[in-house]
């Protein structure tokens, strides 16, 4: 079964890079490229892509809003952020617009390829040593929700911890060994969680977890 990608960036030679790239796996497709915002979301509503390679800064429409406009539709696709990380101020907002992750844009061929099928597979691409520091250091200085999210306080204990455990970036299997459970369960349990907090994914779980307090910035596992 294809993977059907929709590549949005303003650069002519990005995208040409980008489609050589998915188009050397025999399991993904580029059914279109946009080079802004704007194109970005006709083109996904036209095609209807599995995923979307989406740059930041664009014009007409940057890639924040686009990935807003976009996740909002019924049947929505995944969002795989493309970042200059040190430049993009906005990655933080993405993620709670609903990005599924995020990759820089000199990103390893093996690399692109091996994140888009993470994020189809419907995991998120959470690195712990840039994606869980980005959006510490950005809830510092967002104020937390004044009222926990519904669905919050319906979590039992176990579901707690593994909500702070994959705040911190921690993989299902990683989680599995701590508790001493099998990855199946462990996958229950995260299951569970997103369907509770009516959460997409992985990122929107981590993203909520700091803005909640569930845990805070700086904490170790």
């Amino acid at each position: 079964m294809s993977i059907d990608v929709l590549i949005a960036d303003d650069q002519a030679l990005v995208r040409a890079g980008f489609r050589m790239i998915l188009e050397a796996d025999e399991n993904l497709r580029v059914v279109a490229e946009a080079k802004d915002g704007a194109q970005a979301v006709e083109a996904a509503r036209r095609t209807h892509p599995d995923i979307v390679l989406m740059d930041i800064r664009m014009p007409v429409m940057d890639g924040l809003e686009a990935t807003r406009r976009i996740v909002a539709g019924n049947d929505a696709p995944h969002v795989l952020m493309l970042t200059t990380f040190d430049l993009d101020e906005y990655v933080f907002d993405a993620l709670v617009a609903g990005a599924s992750g995020f990759l820089l844009k000199d990103v390893a061929p093996e690399e692109l390829l091996a994140g888009i099928h993470i994020i189809s597979r419907g995991d998120s691409l959470l690195s712990p040593s840039v994606t869980r520091r980005l959006i510490a250091s950005f809830v510092r200085d967002h104020p937390r929700q004044p009222q926990p999210p519904p669905g919050l306080d319906e979590l039992t204990p176990r579901e707690l911890e593994i909500l702070q455990l994959v705040a911190r970036g921690l993989s299902n299997a990683e989680i599995a060994e701590q508790l001493v459970v099998s990855n199946t369960t462990i996958k229950s349990h995260v299951a569970r969680v997103l369907d509770k907090l009516g959460l997409r994914d992985r990122v929107q779980a981590v993203v909520l977890a700091y803005e909640t307090g569930v845990i805070r910035p700086g904490t170790e596992p």
